[in-house]
């Protein structure tokens, strides 16, 4: 009884990791855009890049802008 309990317990959190769908994806190997903007020196910003900086991609699946 205590093990159907813990399959199930495990499959809750395992379909509802995969609900989110970004972290199910980047728990695979897929690194967010958030992830690759910062590990490439940008930042993510939702307003317009500063000066002298520029847009090198996206952030939070498109809503922010990578600026560096």
């Amino acid at each position: 009884m205590r093990t159907s309990y813990l399959l199930l317990f495990t499959l809750c959190l395992v379909l509802c990791d995969m609900a989110s769908g970004d972290t199910f994806l980047t728990s695979l190997g897929r690194r967010s855009d958030h992830y690759n903007c910062v590990k490439g020196g940008g930042q993510c910003l939702y307003s317009p890049c500063p000066i002298y900086t520029r847009v090198q991609g996206t952030c939070y699946g498109g809503k922010a802008k990578c600026c560096k």
